[in-house]
């Protein structure tokens, strides 16, 4: 691979640039007007600019992202993640121009984009599914029925979503048809699909997902695990690497899980398996076919550059030796332009930013000081990552790293973070979902 186009912006697009760039492979960017003088665009190689009546236009139009491959000789296409990363037709259209696709194949896309498919799958293979229920068709009465049998509390998801969109929850009977009319709304208008089906809401879950790579010579190796609980309105904020506080079993179990979650669907590339975990149980909750936000902290405590591994991979080349070993503890933080009290995007100017430096610490980030965090597009600023022999001693680090960390001109989320990683709660470990309701803000 010499050339590489990344149909993507912002932080990841500046994390592929960076390892592609390191591999020899030139690197092109599409981007959108607002877009222009963005850092991802002052990074790579090449720049084309998609035109659209929308910003984020420029990011799902899959026929001019293909294009600008062709035009500017590219020979494969990385799809980051979030916008058309998880889209089967961009994989299609790309494969059909005779590039190379760094991801999944199309075929494994298809069948994992729907979470009812996906649970179907999962079903069949084995994994275990939170208890739920399908809508299709389905009347007031089914609906309601179909609720009693879930039991609640329960979540009310869009078979299409994702990352927090086209998911409400669901305390009692008395709102349940009111929040299906408003999630099928939501599955139709972001994701263009408005099926949606019923879910055991856990109450004191954790949510806990494990890396996997399906390798070129048809291998499933996974990663170890990741403790994703740390969330805000369905979003997660806080990462770590390997999860706490767990068995040995279960571990193990997860692992298993994972990787035959992988095999079914013949997976290849980086991909992700995730989990709800409630006592001794777990149960799958969605296959991500693309890299994770949070990839950085698998990559810290295993030594292994994922992004390489795509690329490596998606030539052909046979990557990874299996068992992968894990190795210290990280953790990764996510720095938003967002209200730290409400958690609502708080977009302006990066007038300020000096970032933690030093051993153990990473920062991956998609602005530069002087950049405009717009309202177009996620609010994400940077992931400050943090790395130790041990858990102890990575929070003490990431307590540091955020102290240090000097951002202003708009308004973050610098001391939700602080409060969160100073907190007992976070310090004990194992926690659940809910932690982010009970820090103090």
């Amino acid at each position: 691979m010499k050339s590489l186009l990344i149909a993507n912006r912002g932080e990841i697009a500046c994390r592929v640039i960076k390892t592609a760039k390191s591999m020899g492979i030139r690197t092109v960017v599409v981007h959108s007007e607002s877009d222009a003088e963005s850092r991802h665009v002052r990074e790579a190689d090449e720049a084309v600019l998609i035109e659209s009546d929308r910003p984020v236009g420029a990011y799902l139009d899959v026929e001019a992202i293909t294009s600008a491959a062709v035009a500017t000789g590219c020979e494969a296409v990385h799809p980051g993640y979030g916008f058309l990363s998880e889209s089967s037709a961009l994989a299609d259209r790309v494969h059909e121009l005779g590039l190379t696709w760094v991801g999944p194949t199309a075929e494994t896309i298809r069948m994992m984009s729907s979470k009812v498919n996906a649970r179907d799958l999962m079903e069949q293979a084995g994994v275990p599914v939170v208890p739920g229920a399908r809508l299709e068709d389905a009347s007031d009465e089914d609906v309601l029925d179909a609720g009693r049998r879930v039991g609640y509390p329960l979540l009310v998801k869009a078979a299409a979503g994702g990352g927090g969109i086209g998911m409400q929850r669901v305390d009692d009977e008395s709102r349940l048809l009111q929040v299906l009319e408003q999630v099928r709304s939501a599955g139709g208008r972001f994701f263009g699909d408005s099926t949606t089906f019923l879910e055991r809401f856990l109450v004191s879950a954790r949510h806990i997902e494990v890396q996997i790579f399906g390798t070129a010579d048809g291998r499933v190796v996974d990663l170890g695990l990741r403790d994703c609980s740390v969330q805000r309105r369905h979003q997660k904020i806080v990462e770590e690497s390997p999860a706490v506080g767990l068995s040995e079993d279960l571990i193990a179990a997860l692992r298993t899980a994972a990787r035959n979650a992988g095999s079914a669907v013949a997976y290849q590339n980086a991909g992700t398996v995730e989990f709800l975990v409630s006592g001794d149980e777990f149960f799958f909750l969605e296959m991500n076919t693309r890299i994770q936000v949070e990839h950085p902290v698998t990559e810290l405590v295993t030594g292994v550059d994922l992004v390489e591994m795509q690329l490596r991979s998606a030539v052909g080349e046979i990557v990874l030796v299996d068992p992968v070993e894990v190795r210290g503890h990280a953790i990764e933080m996510r720095l938003y332009a967002e209200d730290p009290v409400r958690f609502l995007p708080s977009p302006g100017p990066l007038e300020h930013y000096r970032e933690p430096t030093g051993n153990g610490i990473r920062v991956d980030r998609g602005y530069d000081q002087g950049d405009v965090i717009t309202r177009f597009f996620d609010p994400l600023i940077a992931k400050l990552c943090v790395y130790a022999d041990d858990r102890t001693s990575a929070v003490a680090r990431a307590q540091a790293a955020l102290a240090d960390f000097e951002v202003s001109g708009l308004i973050t989320n610098l001391p939700f973070l602080a409060a969160l990683v100073d907190s007992d709660e976070f310090d004990a470990g194992g926690y659940d979902t809910n932690i982010c309701d009970r820090i103090k803000r």
